[in-house]
């Protein structure tokens, strides 16, 4: 389940479409989002444009032709004058190095990588991992399962996603409202389209801090109930410290066995990507799935995992917790993990693996960089931590505009390459961003690369918001493309 609401985890530039498309939840589903895209792909004859089953190996730019030549599947050879990347956020898979692994004799799935048509009825079940995907296939496989045990590393702050069906009322308010709705999203922090609050935690009484908590609550998802409620809680510790006792409450009331409730509960700063855990098609939502007896949890902080065994998980205080699937929701070499895999290599045959030995993956706006010229990449290094399609829209927008003018200027074969400088400048300011919130003091998670062992600590997005992100590709364009080499013929 998307964490974004149904009507703006969409293009926004088919005005004509958003007025007809039918979504029937407030949140898409994975189902949903593939139908939406392929409706997209048809509405505008995109297909033919597509090569399927066809896998890009490799990628080198020559300066003698100021081409790119890409190896695809087959060992057969594409020239482009632009390479535009799209190999999203979060695709390459994460799998825990874990003692064992290949000795179980059940099933073992990602949940990256699900089954079509699996079930996982009446069957004893272990799940590794509880972020974003972990929190939501707990909420949903808890009354199917004969047992569910999950393996927790870290506790989190949900909260329910306030998930329901869409009314003729709801629908025709959102027509009636489409320009203001992206106007919005456009100019907020989270580009998720509900308004965020312009009042400090310290300017309300608690009377009114838990009115606001409560009420965001209720209305559900989990970037609302960060950003909705008071405009300090990521960046002021009191603040947040006000948001974790609410949720800490929260699960003391929902969770009766008072150990479970014990081992529910985080202690750390609320700075991780917030998450929010969809409802069940009970209407139960992730804490309540462990008032089940069935569902129970294993802090891996006090036992950790030994090894895996034939007949399930083995942990530090000796205990064998049969199973007959273990889920994997271990998240992603997130952000570079993609890129790194691939074999890309720019001027002088350097790789952007080498690229970003040192200091990690980044970029030039999130979609350029130094020695790989015209590159571009979506979804690339130090992009916008916001709702990712206006996100990917900006982008797009920019990439093309940029193009276009090369195209004018750079005769048959224009360069169009960000300089080391303009690179420098750009992480500092996106470091600096980060640098003034709660998320630099939680570092030990995926957003910083922590949940693979061995990969570069670092800050991986911009974290200044949808607007501000914007107004960086504006003031770049606006300044004759500034940070880019002079778009001149090579």
């Amino acid at each position: 389940m998307s964490d974004t609401e149904s009507y703006v985890y969409r293009y926004s530039w088919d005005k004509e479409d958003l007025m007809s498309y039918p979504f029937k939840e407030h949140y898409v589903k994975q189902p949903e989002v593939l139908a939406y895209l392929e409706h997209v792909v048809e509405r505008h004859d995109l297909r033919k444009h597509m090569r399927f089953n066809t896998q890009m190996i490799s990628a080198d730019w020559m300066d003698e032709d100021h081409r790119w030549h890409v190896t695809v599947t087959g060992d057969k050879k594409v020239t482009a004058k632009y390479l535009i990347t799209g190999l999203g956020l979060l695709s390459a898979k994460n799998f825990p190095s874990i003692l064992g692994l290949d000795t179980f004799k059940g099933d073992l799935h990602h949940t990256a990588a699900w089954p079509k048509g699996y079930s996982v009825a009446n069957k004893r079940v272990g799940v590794i991992g509880c972020g974003s995907t972990g929190v939501q296939v707990i909420t949903e496989i808890g009354r199917h399962v004969k047992t569910l045990t999950c393996f927790q590393r870290h506790p989190q702050y949900s909260v329910p996603s306030g998930d329901q069906k869409v009314t003729p009322e709801y629908r025709a308010w959102i027509n009636e409202n489409w320009d203001d709705i992206f106007h919005r999203v456009r100019h907020s922090i989270t580009a998720f389209g509900f308004k965020e609050s312009e009042q400090s935690y310290h300017d309300a009484s608690p009377e009114e801090r838990e009115r606001v908590f409560e009420e965001n609550w209720e209305k559900g998802n989990g970037f609302r109930f960060m950003f909705g409620t008071f405009n300090d809680i990521a960046t002021d510790a009191e603040a947040n410290e006000g948001a974790c006792e609410f949720i800490r409450g929260k699960i003391d009331q929902i969770v009766k066995d008072p150990e479970k409730a014990r081992k529910l509960k985080p202690y750390d700063v609320y700075a991780r990507r917030p998450l929010c855990d969809g409802n069940a098609s009970d209407g139960e939502t992730y804490f309540e799935q462990f008032n089940r007896p069935n569902v129970d949890i294993v802090d891996l902080k006090e036992t950790p995992i030994e090894r895996v065994e034939a007949e399930g998980v083995r942990t530090s205080d000796g205990t064998l917790h049969k199973l007959d699937v273990l889920i994997f929701a271990t998240g992603f070499d997130a952000v570079e993990g993609n890129y790194t895999r691939i074999l890309i290599h720019g001027r002088d045959g350097v790789s952007l693996k080498d690229a970003w030995e040192e200091s990690g993956p980044t970029s030039y706006l999130g979609v350029s960089m130094p020695g790989f010229p015209n590159l571009f990449m979506e979804n690339g290094p130090k992009g916008a931590f916001t709702n990712q399609p206006p996100a990917i829209e900006a982008q797009v927008e920019f990439v093309t505009d940029i193009i276009a003018k090369a195209e004018k200027v750079g005769g048959e074969a224009p360069v169009i390459e960000s300089t080391p400088e303009a690179e420098r400048e750009y992480s500092a300011l996106c470091d600096e961003l980060a640098a003034n919130s709660l998320f630099w003091k939680a570092q030990d998670n995926w957003i910083f690369g922590a949940n693979i062992p061995g990969k570069k600590r670092c800050l991986r997005f911009f974290f200044g918001g949808m607007q501000a992100y914007r107004e960086k590709l504006a003031e770049c364009t606006a300044n004759g493309y500034a940070g880019f080499k002079p778009l001149a013929k090579a």
